[in-house]
């Protein structure tokens, strides 16, 4: 009787084969000169893929030495060899096109590109890229109901990213500082919402609001931080202080936003939600509005006494505004 794994495998008997050592071909990496791209015969080729890293290169170098028409023209021509699955370098490209037409005012142009990079958007990755994009767009033409609609869909996709809620509250206070704001002058109902939000009650109160919710993470972040980065939270949180000291909160103000603010905050939800990258046909997020805001509106009303004023939401309801 064989006791259990006491055999062997008749293979580890066999002799080995011999094995030939055989030479490898020689190889010789392609050596090229500084800006090789910027000849005239960089584009001398049948090659597809070659013509559109000339291109690709010349817009970069372009852009970076801010001259936006020229990288324009190169980004566009670079878009024409692009095959339709390469769509990483066509994200870079659309993405280069937009930061061109923005430096170069060409608004309407900048939002369409963007809208292109908006159907394309697959993941979170991809999405926080373009609001990001959207933010500097709307913050070089001024319009500042779109860039704090932008910064709230950020803080909606990655609520426990402290940058984009102390982005937010430095907007909102930036115009709490501006005596004089020119206003946009829109008839449609989505605008006129948006010019609400600017009153500059709900002002000082989104900004409260963003600014205690920054504290709250950068001190839950801090556990973990070292070095240059802990030096950047400790400088925020200086400044979040001294902002805090100019709206001057009451004390019961002050507690209600903390408690509405903290409730999502536990450390094994933050490590499990809202993962970098995660496919976005997964990700259900909350509107701004739904998640924090009504509710903020509601809590700061109730404390304060005053009377509540209602507005019919998307169902025909009214809600406390």
């Amino acid at each position: 009787m064989e006791i259990f794994g006491s055999t062997f495998d008749d293979s580890v008997f066999l002799e080995a084969k011999e094995r030939v050592c055989s030479s490898l071909p020689s190889y010789a990496a392609k050596r090229c000169e500084p800006r090789w791209f910027c000849e005239s015969s960089a584009l001398d080729t049948d090659d597809l893929l070659e013509k559109q890293k000339v291109q690709k290169f010349r817009g970069d170098l372009a852009l970076r030495r801010g001259n936006f028409q020229e990288a324009l023209e190169s980004y566009s021509s670079c878009l024409e060899w692009i095959p339709d699955n390469n769509l990483s370098i066509k994200r870079d490209v659309l993405e280069g096109m937009c930061r061109c037409c923005t430096k170069l005012g060409q608004r309407d142009r900048a939002l369409e590109l963007a809208e292109s990079l908006n159907k394309e958007a697959s993941n979170t990755c991809h999405l926080t890229s373009l609001l990001l994009l959207k933010v500097s767009i709307y913050e070089h033409f001024g319009a500042v109901s779109s860039k704090i609609s932008s910064l709230q869909q950020l803080c909606s996709l990655l609520p426990f990213n402290p940058w984009h809620w102390f982005n937010l509250g430095q907007v909102c206070l930036q115009l709490l500082k501006n005596t004089t704001c020119a206003e946009e002058q829109h008839h449609t109902e989505e605008y006129q919402q948006e010019a609400a939000e600017l009153d500059e009650s709900r002002l000082r109160l989104k900004a409260c609001t963003c600014f205690i919710r920054t504290r709250l993470l950068l001190r839950i972040l801090q556990q973990q931080q070292s070095s240059f980065v802990l030096q950047r939270s400790e400088h925020a949180l200086q400044m979040i202080d001294e902002a805090l000291k100019q709206l001057n909160p009451d004390e019961t103000l002050l507690q209600t936003l903390t408690e509405v603010m903290s409730e999502d905050l536990i450390p094994e939800k933050m490590r499990e939600d809202y993962q970098d990258g995660e496919s976005l046909s997964s990700v259900c997020v909350q509107s701004f509005s739904d998640r924090w805001w009504t509710t903020i509106l509601q809590s700061s009303e109730l404390e304060t006494g005053d009377p509540q004023k209602t507005t019919p939401s998307s169902d025909g309801k009214c809600i406390p505004r």
